[in-house]
């Protein structure tokens, strides 16, 4: 039995679904223009767009803030109240919105550890589920949360949004209509200019905050006061580094342009440069991705802001009778001798992403980033990383989607968890 076959048949719940209670049933697509009633978790930063992005559209009702950061609830509450009249219930427990059988879905904005385990919950609930990228902190969870939503039968968005922008479909339409011959190479770029993190110390949990709630599945560590509630993205306990936080938008495109799924090899290069800090993730970073017939190249760097093309974030395909370069909404069509053909201008706005995971509700429309699809892209991001842990060139069997002959590496495959939370479906 294949991996794939044995997840999607496996049946046994987790102690952290037996601690949900009686499961809520979601309602069923009713009418195409029927109001759809969200719930938020996580609303402090990325969370809080969410809100005022969803509420843009007609027909959404945010009826649930939940934080583990009592400050953050009020600040989602205020953004939901901007565009309707009636406040949204703030909760510090996700779990109190998944008992709510008025609840159509969750929208997930947390750190990347909880992910997998809220997703899977709100699945086994009845919920649909919109979650920001990366799609999961490890493979297996990536694996678990394809599962849920086949269990389930349950609509799985993830945050990818330029699969919805109409210039990054318009170029890949391009693409396969062969604009550029046949392409062989794809790059990806993300560059920044972040400050140190600083050496942290082990610290009292401030008043406003669950720290236990915030660590949820993941084994307990100290709270330390150079973690929350952005530099987790760079310990490896919770984040995925750079390459989760903001490579995965450009390795996304590249693996749809290029049509590829699992690579055969993976090779990475780089380090931690920059800062003497507690950073655990690479400041710098080279991933090769070998797909046999096309490769695609990412390069990181988070303390130098030059990317490439002119731009700090971006893609680009290379072919045979020319190339396409995309700073994630536009792009640029040039001939093989390297003039330029083609310039659209591309609107970067995620309403088009979060209207058609609504239609997926409302009428069942097929989802631009289905859950199976962002963790195809996700999981580019995460065998970078164990290549970059490990030190070791990976070799996959692409049709299993697993690591060969390297034990290391496959130990990375999947994490500990804290007692009573191991994600299963």
């Amino acid at each position: 039995m294949s991996r794939r076959q044995f997840l999607q048949q496996s049946s046994v719940l987790g102690a952290g679904l037996a601690a949900l209670g009686p499961a809520a049933v979601g309602r069923g697509a009713d009418s195409p223009g029927r109001k759809v009633v969200l719930g938020f978790m996580g609303v402090n930063g990325r969370g809080t767009d969410l809100i005022k992005g969803f509420t843009a559209l007609p027909g959404v009702e945010v009826a649930y803030v939940c934080d583990v950061d009592e400050r953050a609830v009020a600040k989602g509450i205020r953004a939901a109240t901007v565009r309707q009249p009636t406040a949204p219930k703030g909760v510090k427990d996700f779990r109190r919105v998944l008992d709510d059988r008025d609840v159509d879905a969750l929208v997930i904005a947390t750190p990347d550890h909880w992910h997998a385990a809220a997703t899977i919950l709100a699945c086994a609930a009845g919920k649909h589920v919109y979650v920001e990228k990366p799609a999961c902190h490890n493979p297996h969870e990536g694996e678990l949360m394809v599962a849920a939503a086949r269990k389930y039968r349950r609509s799985v968005q993830l945050g990818t949004q330029r699969r919805s922008m109409p210039g990054i479909l318009e170029a890949i339409e391009r693409l396969r209509g062969g604009a550029l011959g046949r392409v062989l190479f794809a790059r990806a770029w993300y560059t920044a200019t972040r400050p140190s993190i600083s050496h942290g110390k082990v610290a009292p949990v401030p008043a406003w905050l669950d720290y236990s709630l915030w660590e949820g599945p993941a084994p307990e560590r100290p709270y330390r006061d150079n973690l929350i509630h952005y530099n987790w993205h760079w310990f490896w306990h919770w984040g995925t580094g750079e390459l989760g936080n903001n490579g995965v938008h450009a390795l996304d495109v590249c693996r749809w342009g290029l049509g590829v799924d699992c690579p055969t090899r993976v090779s990475a290069g780089g380090g931690k440069y920059r800062w003497d800090d507690d950073q655990e993730t690479p400041d710098t970073q080279v991933v090769t991705f070998d797909f046999g017939r096309s490769s695609i190249v990412y390069e990181g760097r988070s303390w130098s802001h030059r990317g490439f093309e002119g731009s700090m974030f971006g893609l680009a395909f290379y072919g045979e009778q020319g190339s396409l370069v995309s700073d994630g909404s536009s792009y640029i069509i040039y001939d093989a001798q390297d003039k330029e053909l083609t310039r659209v201008r591309g609107s970067g706005s995620a309403a088009p992403h979060f209207e058609n995971f609504l239609n997926a509700i409302r009428r069942r429309d097929r989802l631009n980033a289905e859950i199976e699809e962002g963790y195809q892209s996700t999981l580019l991001c995460l065998l970078g990383n164990i290549a970059s842990r490990t030190g070791h060139t990976l070799h996959l069997d692409p049709r299993r989607r697993q690591i060969v002959g390297d034990p290391a590496a496959t130990a990375l495959w999947r994490r500990t968890y804290r007692p009573g939370w191991e994600p299963r479906v």
